[in-house]
């Protein structure tokens, strides 16, 4: 999967509360300790929740994706370098500056002091202007490392996000649940309520229910990272939970059920 701008700007690990360290298992964990407790819909009053949880569900997913995971971390690692580096740029220009100070201090104070010295006070001033023209030689060489790595840094990220965006169509999915045919309930699952469990996980289309046989829809998501976001946590209602799988658009080498080669229409 490709880590967006927006990903890379927040700090997925504290988001979660964990170390960079962690395995799967403890992410998950910590996921679902977190999700429980910011869930909007048990904090209808609290608009924090409502933009929370969506930025939980996809630092799940970066996080317990091995690509994804190894991409987040490299571009973190980049930006900490990257801060470091600008931190010893301001020490050094500080330096300088520090030092073309106590020079010219010092060169005042010669004068004042003897007006016929035998240093040369053009000669100081050529000496500190030297200074000054090194100390910008060296600051230059400095920022210009620090774009190269930065556009490094940036190819690399469009190297992967191409490689992980290979191999990819409309991301489709399928929903069973029991249900009676003439069961006016639909088993508990109307469009409504497939939205509601759905679209927490990124943007839908409208779920199409099937008329041909009971307990059967077709979901299409915005993005195939959403669509696999509920292929791998949404269970459905406690009462009668959902089997969702894969009919298109699932990244290859993606493991779990699914019918590639069927279309909407040969479902429903």
């Amino acid at each position: 999967m490709a880590v967006t701008k927006e990903l890379l700007q927040m700090d997925l690990y504290a988001l979660l509360g964990i170390e960079q360290t962690a395995t799967d298992k403890e992410v998950k964990k910590a996921y679902r300790q977190k999700a429980l407790s910011c869930h909007p819909d048990k904090n209808p009053d609290n608009p924090r929740a409502a933009e929370l949880f969506p930025q939980l569900s996809r630092a799940l997913e970066v996080l317990t994706d091995a690509t994804a995971r190894v991409t987040y971390d490299k571009v973190r690692k980049a930006r900490k370098q990257a801060a470091e580096t600008t931190q010893k740029l301001n020490d050094r220009r500080k330096r300088v500056r520090l030092e073309l100070e106590a020079r010219e201090q010092q060169a005042q104070a010669q004068r004042s002091e003897d007006a016929e010295g035998s240093r040369n006070p053009r000669t100081l001033e050529q000496e500190i202007q030297r200074l000054r023209e090194e100390g910008f030689r060296q600051l230059e060489e400095q920022q210009k490392l620090f774009r190269e790595q930065i556009l490094q840094a940036r190819a690399q990220r469009w190297k992967e996000k191409a490689e992980s965006t290979r191999g990819r169509g409309t991301p489709k999915l399928k929903l069973k649940w029991k249900c009676k045919t003439e069961d006016a309930s639909k088993g508990g699952y109307s469009q409504g309520v497939l939205l509601q469990l759905l679209q927490k996980y990124g943007e839908v289309h409208n779920p199409v229910l099937s008329s041909k046989k009971a307990g059967v829809a077709v979901v299409e998501f915005e993005t195939v990272k959403s669509a696999k976001l509920a292929v791998r946590n949404e269970v459905g209602l406690v009462e009668n939970p959902l089997k969702i799988s894969w009919l298109e658009g699932r990244l290859q080498g993606a493991v779990g059920p699914s019918n590639p080669g069927r279309s909407k229409d040969s479902v429903l």
